[in-house]
C-alpha cells in the first residue's frame, strides 16, 4: 500500500551519531516524525518511557512478537529492540514522514515491507574517533566498548545495502547532508503523486 507519507529509514553502528543527527533532524523539521521503537533494555539517563523508547519487559515484547505486531524486531547488544508496522502505517496514512532510527538488520526488514523506504546508513571518519566517540560517552564499561567495536565491523559491511551513506565527520556537514536526502525524497515524482494526489488528478497526470 502507498501512503502519502515518506518513510526514512537510518542506521549506524553505535557512537556513528546516528540518534544527534536524528533528533537535530527533528528539531529543523516539524513535518519529520519519530517512529518510537519497543526495547527490552532499561532507560538510559533522562529516556523516559514513550518518548526515546517503550520499555517492555521481556514477556511483553514476546506477546507482541507472537501477535506479528512488529514490522521488524532484533537482538541488539543482548537486548531485543521493534518497530510496530500500526505506529508507523498510521502516521504515513496522515501524510507524516516518519523516521526510523534502527540497526541494519531492522533496515532489511524494514525495506521489504515498506518498498518505498529510503534507507541511510551513517558512517564514522574512522574506527579510532568512533572508538573515542563510545569512551567519550561515558555509559558502557570497557569490555561493553569492545562488543560494540567488533559489532560495527559486521554493521558497517552491510552499507552497501542502503540508498544513501553519510559519514559523520563534521557533525553540521552531516546534518546538511541528511537534510538534503528528506527533501530530495519529498520531490521524487513518485513521493508528489502520494503527497499531492489531488493536484496530480487535476493536472490528469497519471
Amino acid at each position: 500500500m502507498e501512503y502519502p507519507g515518506n518513510l526514512f529509514v537510518v542506521a549506524a553502528p553505535s557512537g556513528a551519531g546516528k540518534s544527534s543527527l536524528v533528533k537535530a533532524l527533528l528539531e529543523l523539521d516539524s513535518h519529520v516524525q519519530p517512529s518510537v521503537s519497543h526495547t527490552t533494555r532499561p532507560p538510559r539517563g533522562q529516556e523516559k518511557h514513550g518518548r526515546e523508547y517503550f520499555f517492555t519487559s521481556q514477556q511483553e515484547f514476546d506477546a507482541m512478537v507472537a501477535a506479528n505486531a512488529f514490522v521488524e524486531w532484533a537482538h541488539v547488544h543482548n537486548n531485543r529492540y521493534g518497530t510496530s508496522k500500526k505506529a508507523i502505517e498510521d502516521r504515513m496514512s496522515h501524510g507524516e514522514d516518519v523516521i526510523l532510527e534502527i540497526d541494519f538488520q531492522g533496515a532489511v526488514q524494514i525495506k521489504n515491507i515498506f518498498a518505498n523506504a529510503v534507507c541511510i546508513f551513517i558512517l564514522p571518519p574512522s574506527w579510532e574517533e568512533l572508538r573515542s566517540r563510545l569512551e567519550r560517552r561515558g555509559e558502557d564499561k570497557p569490555d561493553v566498548i569492545e562488543m560494540r567495536m567488533k559489532n560495527a565491523q559486521v554493521e558497517v559491511a552491510h552499507a552497501e545495502k542502503f540508498d544513501f551513506v553519510i559519514i559523520n565527520e563534521l557533525f553540521d556537514r552531516a546534518l546538511f547532508d541528511l537534510k538534503a536526502i528528506v527533501h530530495s525524497q519529498r520531490l521524487k515524482f513518485a513521493a508528489q503523486r502520494r503527497a499531492r494526489a489531488e493536484t496530480f488528478k487535476a493536472l490528469h497526470i497519471p
